[in-house]
């Protein structure tokens, strides 16, 4: 995945109302972004850390500017929630890897039941559910989710577990936007609901995918799936 036009370099100032971030830019302006992370952004918010802006054409926006990453640790951390869906989508058109791949037709937001989930696929052998989730926090050499209590999370775990039980494939990514990390968990501490639901939905035959990708400037580069633990 390609950013098209090119990134603007700051350093952001502060992050406040959850979806805002004060950013100063190279040429001393401050300017307001538009922060689409939700979540706590545990160990990936760090004031006056490096950061990358993607400009927005639309002069309707309030916000000018979309916050795509920040530096952390000597490496970039990818933090719009959006950009997964769109790697996961593009990893399934290309057959890149083999846990998904094969499918010759692929469609996003597509609704089972009483959810939306990111993409379906199928081929003449089978039909797949798969939702998408942005993965940030870091604890020691794990990549941890949620980093906070995540109830809509909560919610796609038992529907993935009834589409499995209706005959299709149900896959959790998990697209963790950062490269210093090594083993993927979900975070018990912070919900411990959503970490047992997600053992219930493996039990259940959902399976989970944590594909780490390298987060860059020019682009987003998926690199491989990484192993997990459930257990605390």
């Amino acid at each position: 995945m390609k950013f098209n036009p090119p990134l603007i370099h700051g350093y952001l100032i502060k992050r406040y109302k959850r979806f805002l971030a004060d950013i100063r830019l190279d040429d001393g302006s401050v300017v307001t972004s538009h922060c689409t992370n939700s979540g706590s952004m545990k160990s990936c918010l760090e004031e006056g850390a490096e950061v990358y802006l993607s400009p927005s054409t639309n002069p309707k926006r309030r916000t000018r500017f979309t916050w795509e990453m920040i530096k952390i640790n000597g490496g970039w951390v990818g933090i719009n929630t959006a950009n997964p869906n769109r790697l996961a989508f593009e990893i399934l058109k290309s057959n890149r890897f083999p846990q998904l791949s094969g499918y010759t037709t692929v469609k996003q937001e597509v609704c089972f039941q009483d959810s939306r989930f990111d993409i379906f696929a199928e081929n003449s052998n089978e039909k797949c559910f798969i939702e998408v989730k942005n993965v940030t926090m870091r604890d020691e050499s794990c990549a941890r989710f949620p980093d906070a209590v995540t109830v809509r999370g909560q919610k796609h775990l038992e529907t993935l577990v009834r589409a499995k039980k209706s005959g299709f494939r149900a896959v959790m990514l998990y697209i963790i936007q950062r490269c210093d990390v090594e083993l993927f968990t979900p975070a018990f501490d912070i919900d411990p609901l959503y970490a047992n639901k997600l053992t219930i939905a493996r039990d259940n035959g959902v399976e989970i995918v944590p594909l780490q990708v390298r987060v860059a400037p020019g682009g987003i580069e998926p690199l491989s799936i990484l192993q997990y633990r459930l257990e605390a």
